[in-house]
């Protein structure tokens, strides 16, 4: 859209601070422009006069000057795509106000008014599914960032607070369930229509705004809080998915339940709901008392959802639960403080997901997120602080930057104080800023008083971007061992020099002949060098360091494959055994991409590998979950991410070799591991979940060394699988190889699940992501395929993203993959802006992969960027792309 939004007037609202010189170049908000709003609006009511063509919205604002702002005479209306049907000021029709682009503009001469603000919107037609929108004959709203001014004129910005009174009504036919935030407090009836009145009691930004309105069924329970209060519980779906929410509910329950117990926080209305929506732009959101889901979020059943969907379920509906505190109750004084709610509650949720589950996998899992997606973020184009200085579309920091690499930062905290000094300090910061509109420094205040740090230089966390690098050297001499580590932040847009950090790092020295230490060790490395002695050891020990991943760093060691070796076997941390045999095999991969091994080199780099994984399958002391993430391979994107210039052709040879290799040196072991985990009756348990993680590991190790019998087995566990897991893992093997079972399969089960649009997502993606040689081809059937839409973003991401995200397509030599995707761009921005821009990075890490694919794929951004009418989302995402 051609959108350039207007400077800042006299009511301090930093709407703009550069003015647009380029037809469609947004322009960009400072953090340090940041001033509050002329105006508090203290009370909002509002009435829908519900209808899927046309909707009709009447909001009365009660407004008053805000006394710590500065007097103004005008206030301003975030708006986007209205027109004023009826306005009034006090009962009185008001003159005095002007349309400045979208935004109402109106001049008050009083300290106190009453505006009434009547606009219709058409939710039919909201193909953006921002505002209030419809999904298959439902209503529904998504306001986070800036949807709300989609729905009626509002200071549509975080820190304007405000209780809300909305009366809904509509055909009772065509809108039996109408849900809003807070408490239902009336209903009625007026011939075909009926009505409910809601009051949510707690303040609120407009951004936490949520109505449901649609034919939808319930599964109910009830909680009792920890001071005896009892709490209705309502998930909402569609008839046909009841069955199907169990474990969402029980996951709710658990989550109250755990929020009380870890952090003490209550749960403070009488009500709340979950509703499962199928358009939908992101996860969920934490709307106050109504969240708002996708319907991958919610709906689970062993024979649809795989363990992964699962374990999906229960950490997202934990991450909205826990926003009621860190997001709602305490609230964002401006979008740049996005990490203070984001980055807390993706710690929240982690720290519940290890809790209820295996808590050295799931710390394994987050950091392979981070890896995966955060760390390319950071060494790219599009890398900025947790806490940004500025923007131009808000929509783009949703990013992993705010949400995992601030969990990570507010994660080294809990490591430098401990729990309990931890917990002290959350405790501080919820009893400080309970119902404001907070900071980021508020928070870090909070755990500094609370539990009793300096945290002082700590701050440079939330204003230098990039991934520390930390190099670590183990020197030797008479009974004393030194550790030598130096940190250094590499060069980001907008900040090529940077200032040491405080980094914990969780050590432990090993002696060699024993396999023992004398116990786990922090050191904070807080210079650019540091030294630090340890006595005591007539032998060189070896050296574990990062243990837990206690920074969000990468560590660059001269360990030799022996001393690695003997970490993943001997490591008593699950996650530095894991990063022992990620090291080793990564190491080896990208030596072998590089050149630089001799073929004598090689043999031995496999064997030591061979030894290590041969350890691992064999091993009774681990579980096979834990087994799993230490027989899985470094990621192709991960690889790329420790080379100057990557080949992802050659990365995707090298990591098969490997795969090959220990397929046929191992044979023996993976399949009797096979064997034993298929014995292994189906349950939700950790030792089942984890027979059938190992299951599909091996499947996939035979797919690279023994085609024909990795077929023979993948069809066989297809056939006679009890679960999606086993039949989904077994497809994925399945799609990656040329045979008639794989027709077969993938026909079968299509046929099985077709109307099960989750599943079907699946079906997509499992073909876009496979192995297959031909899978470019195989994307382009299926976007002609009767069951693709670019109307909802669930399947667009089932078939593109899931493409862009396997690199050996995605970077076909002819540059298919990346033409495929721009044109994907392109189609998409004018119906869901929002998602079209999510598909822009993959192709911004031209830099970072060799020239002639580089050249390829700026020329495709070049071609995205000189379209006419670019959303703002992606004309950000794309010029930063381009430098």
């Amino acid at each position: 859209m051609d959108i350039a939004r207007t400077p800042a007037t006299p009511d301090g609202n930093p709407e703009m601070a550069d003015a647009a010189t380029e037809p469609h170049k947004p322009a960009i908000i400072r953090r340090e422009d940041y001033t509050p709003f002329g105006w508090v609006v203290p009370e909002v009511h509002i009435e829908f006069e519900l209808g899927l063509e046309l909707t009709r919205v009447v909001a009365t604002l009660k407004v008053e000057r805000n006394p710590a702002a500065e007097r103004t005479p005008m206030i301003r209306l975030n708006g986007d795509g209205l027109t004023v049907r009826e306005l009034q000021c006090d009962g009185e029709t008001c003159e005095g106000y002007m349309m400045d682009g979208d935004d109402l503009v109106v001049t008050l001469p009083g300290d106190s008014h009453a505006l009434r603000i009547v606009t219709e919107i058409s939710p039919a037609a909201n193909s953006q599914l921002m505002g209030l929108y419809a999904s298959n004959g439902m209503l529904c709203t998504q306001c986070e960032a800036e949807g709300f001014r989609r729905i009626t004129f509002f200071p549509d910005r975080p820190d304007v607070l405000s209780t809300y009174t909305v009366r809904m009504s509509g055909p009772k036919v065509q809108f039996p369930i109408l849900l809003c935030n807070g408490n239902r407090t009336a209903t009625g009836e007026e011939g075909e229509n009926h009505w409910a009145e809601w009051h949510d009691p707690w303040p609120k930004p407009s951004y936490l705004f949520a109505l449901v309105a649609g034919d939808l069924v319930a599964r109910s329970d009830s909680f009792t809080t920890m001071n005896g209060r009892k709490v209705e519980l309502n998930v909402w779906v569609r008839d046909g998915d009841l069955e199907r929410t169990e474990h969402a509910m029980e996951s709710l329950k658990r989550s109250m339940k755990w929020d009380e117990e870890t952090f003490g926080r209550e749960y403070d209305l009488d009500l709340f709901n979950i509703v499962a929506v199928s358009d939908f732009n992101m996860g969920a959101m934490e709307n106050k008392g109504l969240n708002v889901f996708n319907t991958k979020y919610v709906l689970a059943d062993p024979e649809t959802a795989t363990d992964g969907d699962y374990d999906g379920i229960e950490g997202v509906i934990g991450h909205e639960y826990f926003h009621n505190w860190s997001g709602n109750r305490i609230t964002c004084r401006d979008w740049f403080q996005l990490s203070l709610k984001e980055g807390f509650t993706v710690l929240r949720d982690q720290l519940f997901s290890q809790d209820m589950g295996s808590a050295p996998v799931k710390r394994i899992e987050d950091v392979r997120v981070l890896r995966g997606v955060q760390f390319p973020e950071d060494s790219g184009p599009l890398a900025h602080p947790i806490r940004p200085d500025s923007y131009s579309e808000i929509n783009n920091f949703y990013t992993a930057t705010v949400y995992n690499k601030g969990a990570e930062v507010i994660r080294m905290m809990r490591t430098m104080a401990g729990e309990e000094r931890f917990r002290a300090g959350t405790d501080l910061y919820f009893e400080r800023h309970d119902g404001e509109a907070a900071t980021c420094e508020d928070f870090v205040k909070s755990i500094e008083d609370g539990a009793g740090l300096d945290l002082g230089q700590f701050r440079l966390w939330y204003s230098q971007a990039g991934t520390p690098k930390v190099t670590a050297a183990l020197d030797h001499s008479g009974e004393t061992a030194k550790l030598t580590l130096k940190q250094h932040v590499p060069p980001t847009p907008g900040q090529d020099s940077k200032r040491p950090m405080p980094i914990p790092l969780k050590i432990a020295l090993f002696d060699r002949a024993s396999g023992t230490h004398r116990g786990e060790q922090l050191v904070v490395l807080d210079k650019s060098e540091d030294t630090f002695a340890f006595d005591g050891f007539a032998e060189a020990p070896v050296l574990s360091i990062n243990r837990t991943f206690s920074a969000p760093v990468t560590i660059e060691r001269s360990a030799s494959r022996e001393d690695l070796v003997f970490l993943a076997a001997k490591d008593d941390d699950p996650f530095a055994r894991y990063e022992a045999m990620q090291e080793l095999m990564g190491g080896h991969l990208v030596a072998a991409v590089s050149g630089e091994l001799g073929e004598n080199e090689r043999i031995a780099a496999q064997a030591d590998i061979a030894r290590a994984m041969g350890a691992v399958l064999v091993d009774e002391s681990l579980d096979d979950l834990m087994r799993g993430e230490l027989m899985t391979l470094p990621s192709q994107s991960y690889l790329a991410e420790q080379m100057l210039v990557a080949d992802p052709t050659r990365i995707h040879e090298e990591r098969e070799a490997l795969k090959a290799f220990l397929g046929k040196e191992l044979r023996d072991e993976f399949h009797a591991l096979y064997d034993r985990a298929e014995k292994a009756p189906y349950s939700l348990d950790l030792a089942s979940r984890g027979a059938r993680k190992v299951k599909t590991l091996v499947l996939a190790f035979a797919a690279a060394s023994d085609p024909a019998k990795a077929v023979e087995l993948a069809a066989h566990q297809y056939d006679n699988a009890d679960n999606m897991t086993d039949r989904q893992g077994a497809l994925m093997v399945l799609t990656g190889i040329d045979s008639a079972e794989r027709t077969g399969r993938l026909l079968d089960f299509y046929n099985r699940y077709e109307g099960n649009a989750l599943v079907i997502d699946k079906w997509f993606s499992l073909q876009a992501s496979s192995l297959h040689p031909n899978a470019i081809e195989h994307v382009k059937a299926l976007r002609d395929h009767p069951e693709f839409t670019l109307k909802n973003p669930n399947r667009v991401r089932s078939l593109y993203m899931a493409f862009a995200g396997t690199p050996h397509h995605f970077h076909s030599p002819d540059g298919e993959g990346y033409r495929m995707i721009a044109d994907l761009i392109l189609e998409l921005d004018p119906i869901n802006p929002q998602t079209a821009a999510r598909f822009v990075p993959p192709l911004g890490r031209w830099r970072r992969i060799e020239p002639k694919r580089a050249a390829m794929m700026r020329e495709q951004l070049e071609r995205i960027a000189a379209a006419p009418k670019l959303s703002r989302d992606t004309f950000e995402q794309v010029t930063r792309s381009l430098g």
